[in-house]
């Protein structure tokens, strides 16, 4: 007997793993409504019946990114719902900004970047972090609790 006469467990493995996927693939063309032969060209209509399950809404992205937000004056951020409010607040030089915790969580207000001024400790419920910005420029800051909360101070002259 030649080796080459024997079966291989390896073509036998690939030969039940492609007909496992081929009858994947229609049961999902099958669920879908479509059938392995139709086409859709758009034209015509279709002979299939339609799928009993409720169609998954469809997915588009944006067409284009969404505009920044324009700092808005004042002096006061409050942090609720894990998240700084407004997120780009605009100051003049000599301004000192609060920040307040509304959130049952602690946050923390914290220079992003080395070097920053601004280093809270954690803010429990009702606390509150003051800081007097005396030179101009754009100051990004974080939660270190919660590294997604970000947010900005523009200090003009």
């Amino acid at each position: 007997m030649h080796l080459n006469s024997l079966p291989s467990p390896r073509r036998s493995l690939t030969a039940a793993g492609l007909a496992v996927a081929t009858a994947g693939t229609l049961g999902l063309l099958s669920a879908c409504g479509a059938s392995p032969h139709s086409s859709s060209t758009g034209s015509g209509s279709a002979s299939s019946p339609a799928p009993s399950t409720p169609a998954m809404p469809s997915m588009s992205a944006p067409a284009s990114p969404p505009a920044a937000t324009a700092p808005v004056a004042g002096s006061a951020v409050t942090i609720q719902n894990f998240a700084f409010a407004p997120t780009s607040l605009k100051v003049k030089t000599g301004t000192t900004v609060t920040w307040t915790n509304k959130d049952s969580d602690a946050h923390t207000v914290t220079s992003s970047g080395s070097g920053g001024p601004l280093h809270s400790a954690p803010l429990t419920t009702g606390a509150t972090y003051r800081y007097t910005f005396t030179k101009a420029g754009t100051y990004a800051y974080f939660c270190t609790i919660h590294p997604f909360m970000t947010a900005t101070v523009v200090v003009t002259p």
